[in-house]
């Protein structure tokens, strides 16, 4: 997995994370939406060799999003958007990409987590909580946007061990085998602490 840090950079080779610190604020979901997908059109044409008109992004009955024109690509593409980052995740096989912001305030909603995600965060030093449970839900969100199912799949359903500072590692009674991905800890240019995931499954 290639990280890279500007819309300006083209990746060398797929799968590719690119996390695009924007400096903007937006409001509510639909400036959201479209700074996500005006962030990943520009990068996607520098990728593509093609000028932005070129680029469409559509969605598919779930919701993911499809690299709609150019068409022909095979390329498999995941979208997140948090504090003014703008994540965007490009590969050849099933992909997700999250981005959580580390809450440092109010409890953590343990009940969304599965039972070994909670042993894990009770084994955390509590000032480190935040960070862990931010890192945990990162990986769980990718993990369902690379299945296609989002939420819809009940997030005590799975078990995200966090195997490294860079890795992480899926248990899903569900499929045969462990999947695992990668995660960074980045800032946004302010205060901001956040945490990003991203995953590539075979045999979705």
């Amino acid at each position: 997995m290639l990280w890279l840090n500007s819309a300006d950079s083209a990746a060398p080779a797929l799968p590719a994370v690119w996390l695009i610190a924007t400096g903007a604020s937006p409001r509510n979901l639909t400036e959201r939406s479209e700074l996500r997908r005006s962030t990943a059109r520009r990068l996607l044409a520098r990728q593509l060799g093609c000028a932005e008109p070129d680029v469409a992004i559509a969605h598919d009955p779930a919701g993911r999003p499809l690299l709609a024109r150019p068409e022909g690509t095979g390329f498999a593409l995941s979208l997140a958007t948090r504090a003014g980052i703008v994540a965007v995740a490009l590969a050849r096989g099933p992909v997700g990409v999250d981005v959580e912001r580390v809450e440092t305030q109010g409890a953590l909603p343990l009940e969304v987590l599965h039972p070994n995600e909670r042993r894990l965060l009770d084994a955390t030093v509590p000032s480190l909580r935040p960070l862990a449970f931010a890192r945990l839900w990162a990986a769980k969100e990718a993990y369902v946007k690379a299945l296609g199912t989002g939420f819809g799949r009940a997030p005590e359903g799975f078990a995200v061990s966090l195997e490294s500072e860079t890795t992480f590692r899926v248990a899903d009674p569900l499929r045969s085998a462990a999947a695992t991905g990668q995660m960074r800890i980045m800032k946004n240019g302010g205060q901001e602490v956040l945490a990003a995931a991203a995953i590539v499954l075979d045999g979705v």
